[in-house]
C-alpha cells in the first residue's frame, strides 16, 4: 500500500471512494435517499475544489495497481476556535480493503502533517452509530462532545472526538 499526497488528477478516484464508502458505511444509518443520490461527479467535483484550495491536506492510499483505495484529510475547520488544534475532517476507506491497516497507514500519515504545522490538538467528528468511533478510540481519542444533526430530515447524534498532546 503506498501512502502519497493527493494531486487534481486524484479526485475522480477519491470521488468514487468517497461515495462507495458513504454507501457501506452508513446503510441503515443515514437515509437511503441521500445515500442513492450521491454521485460520483458531484463528489469528483467537491475533490476538485478541496485539493485546488489547498487549505487541507489530503491523502491517497494506493494499491499495488494504483487504484486509490482509501483517504485522508484534515486542516483546521472555521469552527475551530482552539488554539494549535486542527481537524481530521475525513477518512474513508474501500469495504474490501479496511481491516488491512490502511486506516492506521492514514492517520499516522495525517499525525504527522499534524504535528509538523504545530497541532497539538485534533479533533474529528463521527456519528454515533458509526463504529469507526472504536477505531479512532483505538487510536487514542477520547470523548470530548456531542451534538445532533439533521440529514434529509432524520436527526442522528454526532460525537465529537479528539486527541491532546499528538
Amino acid at each position: 500500500m503506498k501512502i502519497r499526497e493527493a494531486k487534481l488528477s486524484d479526485a475522480s478516484g477519491i470521488g468514487k471512494v468517497h461515495v462507495n464508502s458513504w454507501r457501506t458505511t452508513y446503510k441503515g444509518i443515514v437515509p437511503d435517499e441521500f445515500l442513492n443520490n450521491l454521485t460520483y461527479e458531484k463528489r469528483e467535483k467537491l475533490w476538485i475544489n478541496n485539493i485546488s484550495a489547498q487549505d487541507q491536506y489530503i491523502i491517497v492510499a494506493e494499491n499495488e495497481t494504483g487504484q486509490i483505495v482509501g483517504f485522508a484529510s484534515g486542516g483546521k475547520r472555521e469552527t475551530n476556535v482552539h488554539k494549535n488544534a486542527g481537524d481530521l475532517t475525513s477518512i474513508y476507506i474501500l469495504e474490501e480493503f479496511q481491516g488491512q491497516g490502511v486506516g492506521t497507514q492514514l492517520m499516522k500519515d495525517m499525525f504527522a502533517y499534524f504535528k509538523e504545522v504545530g497541532y497539538n490538538t485534533i479533533f474529528v467528528e463521527v456519528l454515533k452509530s458509526n463504529e469507526t468511533k472504536f477505531f479512532y478510540e483505538a487510536f487514542g481519542a477520547v470523548h470530548h462532545e456531542a451534538k445532533t444533526i439533521t440529514i434529509q430530515e432524520k436527526e442522528l447524534d454526532l460525537l465529537i472526538y479528539k486527541w491532546t498532546e499528538i
